[in-house]
């Protein structure tokens, strides 16, 4: 499959038709001829055939070529049943990932289980993955399953796996080899069929060299591994996950979703988002509670990407005087005559445009932001040719 438009729903789907290999543009036509050519090799009885029933739902949002890789591999992994190692920064949807995983598997109609090592004291972490009998410890009113048997059939997602402590890391171990374990206070076996999936912010190879961390547990989850791209790696999906949320956030709040001006999308693109689709969540329900208008600018959005926008702007106001100052140098060396006559037009052009789509086409807004009135900016628009086109493209008022 070639596509053009790839995400999540057509690469899992393409693979459950029975695609040999799933290719968004642009790709490289020597790969494509390989790729033809291994499918020609490839008997067709090996073939899964397709799942017609298959309900597929959109989880992951993004069309970044970062993302793409993440939607090959669920793809790939969706009638397996194998180990896998999802890393990925804190906030980039880890358990997203794990959802999409296990909804996509053979398991789906089973359960899927959560826990999250860094979440819970490690005095109860036993107890919460292999459960416990009655007068196990005191407290323990009851028997009680822990994680490994309510996922039975399921899947079983162990986030932050480089949390878990030593001694569990070991439990875990067996587990993994032959499917059993006892719970806590317990002399008897209990046998599960789960299929795990564990995530990690943290290196895992880093801590094995350090001795934190089981070498063979490692090698036992390190299966298949998914590698989530932090938010800035694909920041061009920056503006579909804010309209996104946006939307969310205001359904929830019974509101109208806030609409994204050019500003505010390219200082949200420009963020550095160290808490990553997170903090990109939290910021899109703080722009809908806190935001005046309906027009987002960026003046509405957080501080903190006001800030940082702010820095990024000095620093570029600082390279375009001084990529000006360059050009009126080499302009000089030129023996060029009258520079400001000719340059001094195209400068208030440039103006004038950004002005005009930045007030969407509202001349007497634009007037006030660049400093003249209305009467001034209508006489520079004629001085400097604009076309009619050009003041419909740019939603010229009438009048």
């Amino acid at each position: 499959i070639m596509t053009a438009h790839s995400d999540l729903d057509s690469a899992v789907s393409a693979y459950h038709r029975g695609a040999f290999e799933y290719l968004p543009k642009p790709f490289d036509i020597k790969d494509a001829v390989d790729q033809v050519k291994r499918a020609c090799r490839v008997s067709k009885e090996t073939q899964q055939p397709a799942d017609s029933s298959a309900k597929i739902e959109t989880e992951i949002i993004g069309e970044a070529p970062a993302m793409q890789e993440v939607y090959r591999a669920i793809g790939r992994m969706a009638r397996s049943n194998v180990t896998v190692l999802i890393n990925g920064e804190s906030g980039t949807g880890k358990e997203l990932v794990a959802k999409a995983l296990h909804n996509h598997s053979l398991r789906k109609d089973e359960a899927f289980i959560a826990l999250n090592m860094a979440a819970i004291p490690r005095d109860l972490l036993e107890s919460e993955l292999f459960g416990h009998e009655k007068g196990a410890f005191t407290g323990a009113q009851s028997r009680r399953k822990g994680r490994f048997e309510q996922a039975h059939r399921g899947t079983l997602f162990l986030d932050e796996i480089g949390d878990m402590p030593a001694e569990l890391q070991t439990r875990l171990l067996r587990v993994l080899a032959d499917g059993q374990f006892y719970p806590v206070g317990s002399h008897e076996p209990v046998s599960v069929d789960v299929r795990i999936i564990a995530a990690t912010h943290q290196d895992l190879e880093k801590l094995v060299h350090e001795g934190k961390f089981r070498e063979d547990l490692f090698h036992r989850l390190n299966v298949i591994r998914i590698q989530i791209p932090a938010l800035r790696e694909r920041a061009e999906d920056i503006p579909l996950l804010m309209e996104y949320f946006l939307q969310q956030s205001a359904e929830e709040m019974g509101m109208v979703s806030k609409r994204l001006k050019p500003d505010a999308i390219e200082a949200l693109a420009a963020f550095s988002w160290p808490g990553n689709v997170r903090q990109l969540e939290n910021a899109s329900r703080w722009i809908t509670v806190m935001a005046a208008g309906q027009d987002i600018h960026v003046q509405d959005l957080p501080e903190e990407i006001r800030r940082e926008t702010s820095n990024q702007i000095a620093v570029s106001d600082s390279k375009w005087q001084s990529e000006l100052g360059h050009w009126v140098h080499n302009a000089l060396r030129s023996n060029k005559k009258d520079i400001l006559s000719g340059a001094l037009p195209e400068f208030e052009r440039v103006l004038i445009n950004e002005a005009l789509e930045y007030t969407a086409g509202k001349k007497q807004e634009a007037a006030l932001l660049l400093g003249w009135g209305r009467n001034t900016l209508t006489r520079k628009m004629k001085e400097l040719n604009f076309s009619a086109s050009a003041s419909k493209e740019n939603g010229e008022e009438v009048g």
